[in-house]
Parts: structure tokens; C-alpha cells; sequence
């Protein structure tokens, strides 16, 4: 089922007549920009990347770019975002999301599954499992996707996270084997190609062993040229091979290839390497433009530019969009790029919009007022998949009898005795934390009292003082750690943290168990730090279906 838009017949997609286009509308349909999935101006969550209704208006319907990309909202409420956005398009717009965990990652009320990394996982023990999880995985998301009106994937992440440092990849990648990454981002590509949206393979040539967040500043990737094409590349020529649509740029230096411009700007890296050696024909789009390792550099007008002369054909998320658009047109007009260079990759989004737009069957799936968004999303079966790789993929250690005594699940008067403390690096819009939340209403019933600590909460754990102050009424904690990778802030500080946390509880001897939802490589860190009979449960998902799972694990025994 695809999509219906207007104008259609007038661009003729597929077949695109360039002179009807001036060279400003040629150049604005290679930016995609920023908007917040929610509906009103006064819910916008980051004001300095997202433009007011306006202020998008204008940039859709004056300017013309060629597409956008959402965060946040609920995926009912991101329909019609995009309904409101397509009617102001007189090209149909590319309508993209970072949903590498299914589209309730970024949308509420639609599947949200749990990190690719827990794939990796259950595929060291059932590869075959594991492949028919990720192309499930696949095909619910890119259905849900198309539901709502998303039609542009950036996902999946093909990077082979083999640095346990790595603050950005970490459990994006579907492990840190390249087998099975080539093997998984193959499944989830083709699961994909039920619905006509269009896939992303990310981040070329290979973000996975750097400790460095490239949103702050520029990483290095300091290996061979043999290294990076036994390892780096072997995912992205999987992808390739499987069909994917496009490919997205990583912001590294890789100074073995080109020791002057990140790969995002580099000729040698995305026209020599991706474009010619490697064979890709679809749409090559830059990370995003704003992101420290690029702008912090480059600047908001240069780095565009540079990037259409590396070999890039969507330019995602500049930081001003007009003035970049201005910045390219300039540079045509002086014969710096030349007009059949912008002439190449506007062909090749008319190819990719051709994909989503050029068939309309008599039941689209396009929302409107009157369907019911309920028979699309977060389906019984695609909830139960979510649920399975949750199951196959926790990590269970320790004497299980020991997370709870009997006697406290009846007895009132220990209510005092018993913790639920829970640590997250942010409580504030924390997406997998509320009131209905099952690891604060699970412990709730047996009678745990709950006790939250983040980075915002003035309370630095120390071994001394206060510490004993704060553990004095209470025997037994049951302690949950919500730590990942995370863009932007990484996890070291969340993980030292936790860690005075534990040893605290230790050394009082009132950890009575400990759930840790997110990156392995921290849970390995505290598995050191435990007794060997102390019950630890590790789950790489941190949502309310992962908390339920773990915690009904951890209290059946």
C-alpha cells in the first residue's frame, strides 16, 4: 500500500523534468529539516533545533526542501503533523524518524521493541532466531511507519560496536560480531521491503569502535585501510546487497583515507569508497548537520557545500536551513559545484520518492480523521515479538530465592523495611518511567517503598556520612539502574555514580537484589562488583514491557 499526495502527476516522480524547477527549489529538496512530532507550538521540547509551525510552513511550502525529520509526540498526533506538513508541500515531502527500535521508540502508542543488541545476542545461541526476529522486527516498524505517515527509515544501524566505550553506538548496533551484524541488518532490511518505505544504513563507513560522541566532537577512527575493509565495511556491502535505499555518513576522521575532512566531507570516503568502490546507487545523506563534530568545525554554510562536493545527496538537519540552501545555490552559481552535480542527486530523490509515492491502491494506509490508528499500531502480535526478544535476550545470575522474602509481601508492618530505589542519569521526561511505570508499580504491591535518584536530584552517593543516614530505616533494597549509551552525554558518569550506589548497599549488606536495564558492558562492570549469590537480572530494553518481564523474573522464584 502506498502513499497518496498531491501533485503527483504534475512532478511525474520517477521521470523528473528539472527545468521546471528553479535552482533554489533544485537545491532545498537535498535538506531535510528538523520538526517536533507534537501538534502545538507550545510543545516543542527543543526550541533550538525545532521551528515553530510558522516557521516550518515557510520552510516547507516557501523554500521547498525535500523533507523532514521528527522527535517526539505520540504517533497519533505525528499523523497529523504530517498530513498538515504534506498539504503545505507542492512536492511530496521524504518524512523521516531515527526509529532503530520500532516507531514507539520515538512515538507513543506504537511497538516499541528493545535495542538491536539484544538480537546480537539471542544470535549467539539461535541464529536463525535471531534472523527471524529482526525481520519481523523490520516489517512491524516499517508498517507502523508507513501507518502514521513516516516513509523514510533511518535505520538500521549497521556499526559494529566493538569498543565497550563507545558512548553513541553501544546497544544501537546489532553487536559487536561482524557476522552477525551483516547477518541481522540484512533480516531487518528486507523486512522492511514489505512496505514501501525507504531504509538507511548508518554510519558509513563505521561508527562502532570509537569512545568519542561525535554530536560533541570529532572522533577518530585511526585503523588500516585493510582493518576497516575486512571489518568496517563488510555491513555496509550486506546492506547494499540486500537493497537498502540510502546510507548515511558518519562524522569521523578516518586519517588512513583522508586526513583532511571527516567522512561526511570527504570525496575519497562517500564518492570514491561508497559511491564507486562499494557500488551504492541509492541516496547517500549526511548525519546530521548540527552535530558538534561537524558544526563545531565547519560552520553552518560551509559544511553543506562541502558535503554535495564529498557526494552527498541529502543534507539532513543543517544548522540554518535557508542560509545553507543560499550557501549551495551560491556555490552553483559560481561554478564551484556544477548544476548537474545538484541535477544527480535530485534524480536520485525522485528514484527514492517514486518508492513511496508512485502507486496508490484504493485502501491507503495514508491516515485520516476517520481511520483508526488502533488496527495499525502496537498490534497483540507485534507486542509479543517485543516480548520474546526481551525473554530470549535477559541475562538472569545469582540465587533468585533470595530477591524476596515471603513474609514481607503480606506484612504491613514491614513496609518501612523494604526500598525500591531507582536510578536513572535523567528522571526528567524519562520516556520509560511514570506512575504506571511496572518497576515502580510492581514493587509497589509488595509493599517496597520507592525512592528515585538521577543527575538532577542533589545526591551524589558517598561512602561516608550521609550514606548511613539515608540507609538507616531501611534493610533490603531492591535496586534498579536504568543506564545506556546515550547521545549527547554518554553513560560514564550515570555508571560511577550507580557504582557508589552499590557499593554503599554492600557494604551495609542491604542490597537485597539488582535489575540493571540497558548496556551490557555496565552490567558486566557490576556483575564484578557482586557477590556470586546476590540476584542480578540484566535486560537490554528499558521499557515498561522490559521492566515487567524482569521484575516478574526476579519475583517468581
Amino acid at each position: 500500500m502506498h502513499q497518496q499526495l498531491p501533485n503527483l502527476e504534475k512532478y511525474n516522480l520517477g521521470k523528473p523534468n528539472l527545468e521546471k524547477l528553479s535552482l533554489p527549489q533544485l537545491v532545498a529538496q537535498m535538506f531535510v529539516v528538523r520538526a517536533s512530532g507534537y501538534l502545538f507550538d507550545h510543545q516543542i521540547q527543543y526550541p533550538a533545533w525545532e521551528p515553530s509551525r510558522e516557521q516550518l510552513r515557510a520552510l516547507v511550502a516557501d523554500l521547498g526542501v525535500g523533507g523532514v525529520i521528527f522527535l517526539g509526540g505520540s504517533a497519533a498526533e505525528l499523523s497529523l503533523r504530517i498530513q498538515e506538513l504534506q498539504s503545505w508541500a507542492e512536492i511530496p515531502l521524504l518524512t523521516a524518524a531515527d526509529i532503530e527500535e520500532g516507531v514507539g521508540q520515538r512515538f507513543s502508542g506504537a511497538t516499541w521493541f528493545p535495542p538491536p543488541m539484544a538480537l546480537g545476542a539471542i544470535d549467539q545461541i539461535d541464529s536463525a532466531l535471531a534472523g527471524n526476529y529482526a525481520y519481523q522486527m523490520g516489517a512491524i516498524t516499517a508498517q507502523e511507519a508507513q501507518a502514521i505517515g513516516l516513509n523514510w527509515l533511518l535505520a538500521p544501524v549497521v556499526d559494529v560496536n566493538n569498543n565497550p566505550d563507545n558512548p553513541v553506538i553501544n546497544v544501537r548496533a546489532f553487536g559487536e560480531d561482524v557476522a552477525t551484524v551483516t547477518r541481522l541488518t540484512q533480516a531487518f532490511i528486507r523486512g522492511c521491503q514489505n512496505s514501501p518505505v525507504l531504509t538507511t544504513a548508518k554510519h558509513f563507513p563505521g561508527h562502532g569502535d570509537t569512545a568519542v560522541d561525535s554530536h560533541l566532537e570529532l572522533p577518530v577512527l585511526s585503523h588500516s585501510p585493510e582493518r576497516l575493509e575486512s571489518l568496517e565495511l563488510v555491513p555496509f556491502r550486506g546492506a547494499i546487497e540486500a537493497g537498502v535505499d540510502s546510507i548515511m555518513s558518519a562524522h569521523l576522521l578516518i586519517p588512513s583515507w583522508d586526513a583532511q575532512y571527516p567522512a561526511t566531507l570527504s570525496p575519497g570516503i562517500l564518492t570514491g569508497k561508497l559511491r564507486q568502490e562499494l557500488g551504492f546507487e541509492g541516496l547517500i545523506v549526511t548525519d546530521a548537520l548540527i552535530m558538534g563534530g561537524i558544526a563545531n568545525t565547519y560552520g553552518a554554510k560551509e559544511a553543506p557545500v562541502l558535503a554535495v562536493e564529498a557526494g552527498a545527496d541529502i543534507l539532513l538537519m543543517p544548522v540554518d536551513p535557508a542560509g545553507a540552501i543560499a550557501a549551495l545555490v551560491a556555490a552553483v552559481e559560481t561554478g564551484r559545484i556544477s548544476l548537474e552535480r545538484i541535477h544527480q542527486s535530485v534524480e536520485r530523490i525522485w528514484q527514492a520518492k517514486q518508492k513511496i509515492f508512485s502507486v496508490v491502491t484504493p485502501k491507503s494506509v495514508t491516515p485520516k480523521p476517520e481511520v483508526n490508528l488502533a488496527l495499525y499500531l502496537a498490534q497483540p502480535q507485534s507486542l509479543a515479538i517485543a516480548e520474546e526478544i526481551i525473554r530470549k535476550s535477559l541475562v538472569v545470575h545469582g540465587n533468585l530465592s533470595r530477591s524476596c522474602d515471603k513474609n514481607h509481601k503480606t506484612s504491613p508492618q514491614n513496609n518501612l523495611a523494604f526500598r525500591n530505589l531507582l536510578y536513572t542519569d535523567e528522571a526528567i521526561d524519562c520516556d520509560f518511567l511514570s506512575r504506571q511505570a511496572p518497576a515502580i508499580t510492581i514493587p509497589k504491591s509488595l509493599n517496597y517503598q520507592l525512592q528515585i535518584i538521577d543527575n538532577y536530584s542533589g545526591y551524589i552517593p558517598d561512602l561516608e556520612g550521609t550514606s548511613q543516614d539515608l540507609t538507616a530505616t531501611l534493610r533490603q533494597t531492591l535496586l534498579q539502574l536504568f543506564i545506556r549509551g546515550n547521545p549527547f552525554r554518554g553513560s560514564a558518569g550515570a555508571t560511577n555514580t550507580a557504582q557508589k550506589l552499590v557499593k554503599i548497599l554492600l557494604q551495609l549488606e542491604e542490597l537485597q537484589a539488582l535489575v540493571i536495564y540497558g548496556s551490557p558492558y555496565v552490567y558486566q562492570q557490576f556483575r564484578e562488583l557482586l557477590p556470586e549469590a546476590l540476584p542480578s537480572i540484566f535486560t537490554y530494553a528499558q521499557t515498561p514491557l522490559a521492566q515487567a518481564v524482569a521484575l516478574e523474573t526476579l519475583f517468581s522464584s
